[in-house]
């Protein structure tokens, strides 16, 4: 009797430890999409407001670091949330959309010539982001 008291207890605690474990990395997930959201949004906005204030004389210039910054914390979410997620269409949406970010980001930054695939990048982790958001069991 005793034995299967320990045994059921070991059973409780191993059952509610793994859904802690999963609970924790949907929550890291999340998180991440969340991440990825705001930086895909923030990049988007930087790039379609930064060239309307150059029309302006407030004496600001383009730096192609912050295009790369936003760019490299992409690619990191972009990892992470890649190696978690299981639908192949959505990785390959997100390994286009960092690569139309980079194709850009490089041309900016080494022939001073700005793309507009910067755009559909930027476009393509959003709407990624938004569907492994909702993809996920809350």
């Amino acid at each position: 009797m005793q034995l299967s008291c320990i045994n059921n207890y070991y059973l409780y605690f191993c059952k509610s430890a793994t859904l802690r474990n999963l609970n924790i990395t949907f929550m890291k997930s999340k998180i991440l999409d969340v991440v990825g959201i705001s930086a895909a949004v923030l990049c988007l906005i930087h790039c379609v407001v930064f060239p309307l204030l150059m029309i302006v004389p407030l004496g600001i210039s383009h730096n192609p670091f912050v295009d790369l910054a936003f760019l490299l914390i992409g690619a990191i979410v972009v990892y992470r949330i890649s190696k978690k997620t299981r639908i192949k269409w959505l990785k390959a949406l997100f390994a286009v959309s960092i690569l139309l970010i980079s194709v850009s980001v490089f041309a900016d930054m080494i022939f001073e010539v700005h793309l507009p695939l910067i755009y559909f990048g930027a476009a393509g982790l959003i709407a990624g982001h938004l569907i492994n958001f909702n993809h996920h069991k809350h």
